[in-house]
């Protein structure tokens, strides 16, 4: 048994002991090839709104990130199998780090560590490192295909049925938007894309660099989706300006299209909104020590004021446009 195990102060502390964490920890850390009997020591990483990550470094020098999850995260359309696999595909094509260990009945998945920079949304305001995030986004789409889809519209849905089946609160003037929604839905579909498989999530804490690469990691979300998802979604997670996301969507496709540029800003404000749902739940459900409320309700501010935007119309008749 390795000897020396030690866990740092959490920033966003659950309700679960130390003690588990450490019990738990162990018995993954004893599946890992080559990592079996060692002593090591491990740090809670900061973040992780829907898990637990520990830094683990070994006597041997080894070093991997161990991410423990909590069965009620299935409530948010976590599929745990799937983003094992996806996790995997995305290190196939390169920009993601390598999975070292998948233990489902530990709630445990084990993957490389990586020596870098984690992003800040003021790092992404710039035009090189969007070049360079537009870069790796199109390297992860021509990888390999994920397991399942990814539609924030039906995403929506799902979490809309579950807060209202469950009684939790909700804004209350959240279901006056419905009918821009469906509005926006149906214009979208007009010019439907092929999917990609996309991360979904890319908060400036989910990149990472490394020298002159950069890495997506935390691949909870992860699905063959929309592109102009992917690019709204970043714009919409690091506050980028209108300028910034026509930027990263040239970059992407190397030109800025009325109808691409409507697209990614269409999926900013459905992001906001999807999210909205997932904040809920999570403030009925979970046991971190976050506001997950006062978070919700900032992204839901931003959705309200994109949906009763004037300029919402004149977004709907460009995405229609080949």
């Amino acid at each position: 048994m390795a000897a020396v195990r030690t866990l740092a102060k959490p920033s966003r502390s659950s309700s679960a002991e130390p003690e588990d964490d450490m019990s738990r920890l162990s018995d993954v850390i004893a599946r890992v090839p080559g990592m079996a009997g060692e002593r090591w020591t491990a740090t809670q990483l900061p973040g992780g709104l829907t898990n637990r990550n520990f830094h683990v470094v070994t006597s041997g020098g080894r070093q991997v990130v161990v991410r423990l999850s909590s069965p009620q995260t299935a409530l948010l359309a976590i599929d745990r199998d799937a983003e094992f696999r996806n996790s995997t595909s995305a290190a196939t094509a390169g920009v993601a780090p390598a999975v070292v260990l998948y233990a489902p009945e530990l709630g445990a998945l084990v993957i490389d560590w990586i020596d870098g920079d984690t992003f800040t949304e003021r790092d992404l305001d710039d035009s090189a490192t969007l070049r360079l995030v537009a870069a790796t986004c199109r390297r992860l789409h021509a990888g390999p295909r994920f397991a399942g889809d990814f539609d924030m519209f039906d995403l929506q849905q799902r979490y809309l049925d579950l807060v209202l089946g469950r009684g939790y609160r909700v804004p209350p003037s959240y279901l006056e938007l419905t009918p821009q929604v469906a509005m926006i839905r149906e214009a979208m579909a007009v010019q439907r894309t092929h999917t990609v498989p996309c991360h979904n999530d890319l908060l400036a804490a989910n990149i990472m660099r490394s020298g002159d690469r950069l890495f997506f990691i935390d691949y909870e979300y992860a699905g063959n989706g929309d592109p102009c998802f992917e690019l709204g979604n970043i714009a919409s997670e690091s506050h980028l300006s209108d300028e910034r996301l026509a930027e990263l969507v040239e970059a992407y496709y190397g030109e800025a299209t009325a109808g691409k540029v409507a697209r990614a800003k269409l999926f900013a404000l459905m992001s906001n909104y999807g999210w909205t749902l997932w904040a809920a739940i999570q403030d009925a459900t979970s046991d971190l020590d976050f506001d997950f409320w006062a978070w919700g309700m900032e992204k839901y501010e931003r959705a309200v004021e994109g949906l009763r935007d004037r300029n919402l119309s004149q977004l709907i008749s460009d995405v229609q446009q080949p």
